[in-house]
């Protein structure tokens, strides 16, 4: 069983960045990938994924900067540009290699894959923040003649059975399928819960450089008001397709989509759905609002308001009544798009005493409670964007200083940088 300093699980962004900052320091270590680098992008994302934020905010650790940096890469552009970047280095991946487990061994770990073992010091876990597709428990009370599949793994609408689709789930993939295959002329029900509203752009410029200006996206847990701890923010629906656009339950609604409340469950053949649908909407706007009032003080307190274009009123969303059940078979609804999201799922790791209830691993901005044992990629580990593409790098920075010892350049790498 061969030694080496530290083993990395997963070649995605997280683990290419702190690949990186390791080769960097001549630290001997190895990059452990299920399929090849990139795989989650490759294989549990829909063909016409455009990433949503913009070049500029997506730049891993020393890697060149964008030739476009306003340009939204598209998924196959990403998945090349991970591939290059681990070129770029001689990142030490060994694609094609699943971890069964992980488990201590005295000081150090054992892990043990389908192509061999590895006696480690340190163990960074990095397969990122979305392991495990999330259903709801009532997935297995629908009509037995639908076809159920989660977002990611949804393709193109010409993949679906013919007849409509409900999509349940309006974050940024739910929003994006259903305006896809809307797009495609499927009949679509879309089930909002608690969601977000955002624009592409504000006063001329890309609402993803207005959070960087604003310094949401290096703000730590710390810094968000205790109820926000409590309760995550929905994520932003935004769309870097067709050049980056803004897309919303009012563009949906304009499309076709039938915007319906919440999915409770399944009776027979109708969906049931919640009440509070207008709520969840206002609040959305109501959010909305406020961000475009910090932007709007935020260019005032610039002195220099002249050179952006002036403040203007978004209008709030309208959609028609939703109904409190819609009877699938009569709508012809034949599929169901389960875009609700993740859980963290580390069947393999074998320390059970960093894993908690709810099956993520504690740790302190991805150091656990067991010297060598790391995570990185997690939402929020340190700040807003840490388990974004542009935001591993300063934590990638963080933990690469504490397994080398060497010094920490985290505060050099900027959150979306």
């Amino acid at each position: 069983m061969p030694a080496i300093d530290t083993v990395v699980l997963g070649a995605g962004q997280a683990g290419l960045a702190l690949s990186r900052l390791l080769t960097e320091a001549g630290h001997d270590h190895v990059v452990l990938e299920r399929g090849r680098v990139g795989e989650r992008w490759r294989s549990e994302r829909w063909d016409s994924l455009a990433l949503l934020t913009p070049n500029w905010a997506n730049r891993l650790p020393h890697d060149d900067a964008p030739a476009d940096p306003d340009a939204y890469a598209s998924r196959a552009e990403f998945v090349a540009a991970l591939a290059r970047y681990a070129r770029s280095f001689g990142a030490p991946v060994h694609e094609r290699t699943t971890a069964i487990a992980v488990e201590r061994d005295g000081t150090a770990f054992r892990v043990r894959t389908d192509r061999g073992e590895w006696r480690a010091g340190n163990v960074v876990v990095a397969t990122g923040d979305c392991a495990a597709p999330a259903v709801p428990w009532f997935a297995g009370s629908a009509p037995a003649e639908l076809r159920q599949l989660h977002a990611a793994r949804y393709r193109a609408p010409d993949r679906l059975a013919d007849g409509g689709v409900l999509v349940v789930g309006a974050g940024p993939s739910g929003h994006q399928i259903a305006d896809e295959l809307a797009r495609a002329g499927r009949r679509v029900v879309l089930s909002v819960g608690r969601h977000a509203r955002i624009l592409r752009r504000y006063r001329g410029r890309d609402i993803w450089a207005w959070l960087d200006a604003l310094g949401d996206l290096s703000r730590s847990p710390a810094e968000l008001p205790r109820h926000a701890r409590r309760r995550p923010r929905p994520a932003l629906p935004l769309d870097g397709r067709r050049g980056g656009r803004t897309i919303d339950l009012g563009v949906l609604a304009a499309l076709g989509v039938r915007v319906a409340g919440r999915l409770d469950g399944f009776a027979d053949a109708h969906a049931l759905f919640a009440t509070g649908l207008e709520t969840s909407i206002a609040d959305a706007d109501a959010r909305l609002g406020r961000l475009l009032g910090r932007i709007d003080d935020h260019i005032a307190a610039s002195g220099d308001a002249r050179a952006w274009p002036p403040p203007h009123r978004v209008a709030p969303i309208r959609v028609p009544a939703p109904a409190p059940a819609i009877d699938l078979r009569a709508e012809r609804i034949a599929t169901i798009v389960w875009a609700t999201g993740y859980r963290r799922h580390f069947p393999w790791l074998r320390i059970p005493e960093v894993v908690g209830d709810d099956g993520a691993i504690r740790h302190d901005r991805g150091r656990t409670a067991i010297p060598g044992l790391f995570v990185l990629g997690m939402r929020w580990q340190s700040r807003m964007t840490s388990h974004q593409i542009g935001g591993v790098g300063a934590d990638a920075a963080f933990l690469a200083a504490q397994i080398t010892g060497g010094a920490d350049h985290s505060r050099d790498l900027p959150a979306a940088a």
